[in-house]
């Protein structure tokens, strides 16, 4: 059976799965030598901190995240719509939005094909995994495109703020600092919020048995 397409009640259920949406330096010591000009550049690289510039709106009922977050990430890219227009073309009803097969689909149609979808099938997310979601995140931003995370669950982002979606949710990731280490998302369903950093392991995690959109 196709775990994509498989229902239950009033929501699709399975891997990437939509369900419901939420309203709601330190300094070297004399003695160390100096590192090279590769070395040096490399860790600029990793500590370098990249938010792409978005249009952040929240979403306006439950069952809206998907265009919400849709939205939010085609902002990013120059793509003025609304967010009715992008849930028409999303498919998404009341049960939600489908899958990140839709969200990749439909960025595609409107930015020239550059996405992907990725499916993090496990409960948790592997070590391989967190690092693919590092590489493809990292990727992305630095190509001026944000990534649409389908996710599900409770977790907790960096400054000890609690975010809960045990029905599902979709949110935008939208900048990288730490090579990586912390990810920026920008939460349709926590205007209160709007923006905040969650480390990798969390993100990847949350995503699990899901998928994104990068």
């Amino acid at each position: 059976m196709n775990p994509i397409v498989q229902k239950s009640g009033l929501s699709v259920v399975g891997l990437l799965v939509a369900g419901g949406c939420a309203l709601g330096p330190a300094v070297a010591a004399q003695a160390a030598p100096a590192p090279s000009a590769s070395t040096s550049s490399s860790q600029t690289e990793r500590s370098a901190e990249r938010v792409l510039g978005i249009d952040y709106q929240a979403q306006p009922n439950f069952y809206y995240c998907g265009p919400a977050a849709t939205r939010i990430a085609l902002s990013a890219q120059g793509k003025a719509l609304s967010q009715d227009e992008v849930a028409k073309l999303l498919g998404t009803t009341e049960a939600g939005t489908a899958s990140a097969l839709d969200t990749t689909r439909v960025l595609n149609e409107l930015t020239g094909g550059k996405y992907r979808t990725t499916e993090i099938r496990d409960s948790l997310a592997r070590p391989d995994q967190v690092e693919q979601l590092r590489r493809d995140v990292l990727a992305a931003v630095d190509a001026g495109r944000p990534v649409v995370a389908n996710i599900k669950g409770t977790t907790v982002d960096t400054d000890g703020n609690p975010h809960s979606y045990e029905g599902g949710h979709y949110l935008t990731l939208v900048g990288y600092r730490d090579g990586g280490d912390s990810i920026r998302v920008a939460d349709p369903a926590d205007p209160a919020l709007g923006e905040y950093w969650m480390s990798l392991p969390k993100v990847a995690n949350w995503i699990a048995e899901r998928g994104y959109s990068s």
